[in-house]
């Protein structure tokens, strides 16, 4: 199964050609309970993130520590949304400036749940919106007009990462016993 199984890819929300949030999503065959408690726990992030190495946990606060080729950066996060088995979200901050909110929404299916992975640039305002971006593009190599483009591409990959990490398929069916 690939990204977006389940209809047609959403339009992403976009002004003056510059995209400001996008998602993608992806079935997991376990419950929401069960793929909640995975996502929740952030320590396990490098597992699925392409871009994450290690995170410090510090209560609703973490530190994320990112690498893509020769950049290398950090950002401060802070859990927003923790509503088990149906959503978990962050924003993340750089250098006390708003950069991103980033969540994951579970919605239970037949065949397990829903993960929907969605990104919103919070990089919105006159100066602090400058400055967040020229950071981005300093830390991460990234100009801002390719960030949506780049973060669905990861987005795709930490999907099927994740249902990896949740267990990867179901276990096969029991052979039925003889009378």
């Amino acid at each position: 199964m690939k990204p977006h199984e389940h209809g047609p890819e959403p339009e992403p929300v976009a002004t003056s050609g510059r995209v400001w949030e996008i998602e993608e999503s992806l079935t997991v065959p376990f419950p929401p309970e069960a793929v909640y408690a995975v996502v929740a726990d952030v320590r396990r992030t490098k597992d699925w993130s392409p871009e994450v190495f290690a995170i410090w946990p510090r209560g609703r606060n973490f530190v994320g520590f990112n690498r893509r080729g020769p950049w290398v950066w950090f950002t401060t996060c802070r859990i927003v949304t923790a509503d088990p088995g149906r959503e978990f979200a962050f924003d993340v901050t750089s250098f006390g400036l708003p950069i991103a909110r980033w969540g994951y929404r579970l919605t239970p299916t037949e065949e397990g749940t829903l993960v929907t992975e969605y990104w919103n640039d919070l990089r919105r305002d006159g100066w602090r919106r400058r400055v967040a971006e020229l950071l981005g593009l300093v830390f991460t190599g990234t100009p801002p007009a390719h960030r949506a483009a780049r973060n669905r591409h990861g987005m795709r990959t930490t999907l099927v990462r994740l249902r990896a990490a949740c267990g990867g398929a179901p276990p096969a069916p029991a052979a039925p016993k003889a009378p």
